[in-house]
């Protein structure tokens, strides 16, 4: 492992905690805004106006059928480069981690919505209707009664959802963000030898991040059970 954190790019391992630190900023950012914008699609996709039942059918379709890497290029070079739209023009380094946190928000907020509104599909058909009874509007029934029990039903999925964001940071290079994958790129690049090592330090960083999301929604998942 020697090769890993002696190679000629960096001095004190500094270079690769940064990388990750980098990732981690990505990955809980986009997670973030991916649960609110992934509930708000979830509302829409259950919605009873039919109108917003399409958008929200139509977004998330689109979504979960293009590429990632399509949809950091169509970020970083459609709206940057010829819509001219920047978070800061003088810093490209924080243009490049706010795109690329909106491609993978867009991306990964549909994933979000279906398996929330599979959560959704677990609450029984009665308690919606009770809700309405008591006169509780559409917002109010969601926001009260259905997707609290919703969200207890796919804590361990959701988890899966979160562990997929982490792995496809891998891709933010193409948004013009610096995260490990890339430095792993330019490590491997730069280095005369010890490929393996590097390889093998840079997988080990990433099963260190993901495995503890998957353990701890697990537990959460099945303290938080719902007995049916």
């Amino acid at each position: 492992m020697e090769t890993l954190f002696d190679n000629p790019l960096f001095d004190n391992h500094d270079a690769v905690l940064t990388a990750f630190w980098a990732t981690i900023r990505l990955t809980v950012t986009s997670a973030l805004l991916s649960f609110v914008f992934g509930t708000l699609l979830a509302a829409l996709r259950v919605s009873p106006v039919p109108v917003l039942r399409g958008v929200g059918t139509v977004y998330v379709n689109i979504a979960r059928n293009t590429p990632l890497t399509l949809v950091l290029l169509f970020c970083s070079l459609g709206i940057s480069s010829t819509l001219r739209l920047n978070f800061d023009v003088e810093d490209p380094s924080f243009n490049g981690y706010w795109f690329a946190v909106l491609g993978l928000t867009a991306y990964t907020s549909a994933f979000v919505c279906e398996t929330l509104r599979a959560g959704i599909n677990t609450v029984p058909m009665g308690q919606a209707e009770a809700a309405r009874a008591i006169g509780l509007s559409f917002a109010q029934s969601m926001r009260l009664v259905i997707l609290p029990q919703a969200f207890r039903a796919v804590i361990a999925p959701l988890g899966s959802v979160l562990i997929a964001l982490t792995k496809n940071t891998t891709v933010a290079a193409v948004a013009g963000y610096a995260e490990a994958a890339f430095i792993m790129k330019e490590m491997l690049y730069e280095s005369t030898g010890g490929a393996i090592e590097i390889f093998l330090g840079f997988a080990a960083g990433f099963v260190v991040l993901t495995l503890p999301i998957g353990f701890l929604t697990g537990r959460l998942a099945r303290r938080l059970e719902i007995k049916r």
